[in-house]
């Protein structure tokens, strides 16, 4: 029962991820307020056609990131990890810590707190899935030990 929570959770997280990339792109692509702050990508560009340009590019970049990393962690939670595959649950964990820690990273660094809620959330949700299924690396560890 907890790995089936687990990785549903885990499967949530991915999917969201996905929808929240494909979003933002939408908005790079032209279809949306994109907003720096409480200032629009427009009004910071001023007219300047290739500030504005290089601004929807970063965030397309991101974006691509994100919706590409929600694949994944959908394709692993649903197929190697609900196997019970321990490097699985290894792979969830790193990909999720790397993630979060760098967009959380922008607080100490660039001293703004815009967009570092979703990398805790993430990381939080992430780790309860994960800490619901961490049986599977004590019994595993114990199949391993037996001679």
């Amino acid at each position: 029962m907890l790995r089936t929570v687990s990785w549903v959770l885990l499967a949530i997280v991915g999917g969201l991820t996905v929808l929240g990339g494909l979003a933002s792109a939408g908005v790079a692509l032209g279809g949306g307020r994109d907003g720096v702050g409480p200032t629009t990508v427009d009004e910071l560009a001023a007219g300047r056609e290739a500030v504005s340009s290089a601004l929807r590019a970063r965030r397309l970049t991101a974006a691509a990131y994100a919706a590409a990393f929600g694949v994944m962690l959908l394709f692993v939670a649903a197929v190697p990890y609900r196997r019970g595959d321990v490097w699985a649950w290894w792979a969830v964990l790193a990909g999720a810590l790397t993630l979060s820690l760098l967009v959380m990273a922008r607080v100490p660094f660039i001293g703004t707190r815009s967009g570092a809620g979703a990398g805790l959330v993430v990381l939080i949700v992430v780790a309860v899935a994960l800490a619901l299924d961490a049986g599977r690396l004590r019994r595993r560890a114990a199949e391993g030990s037996t001679p």
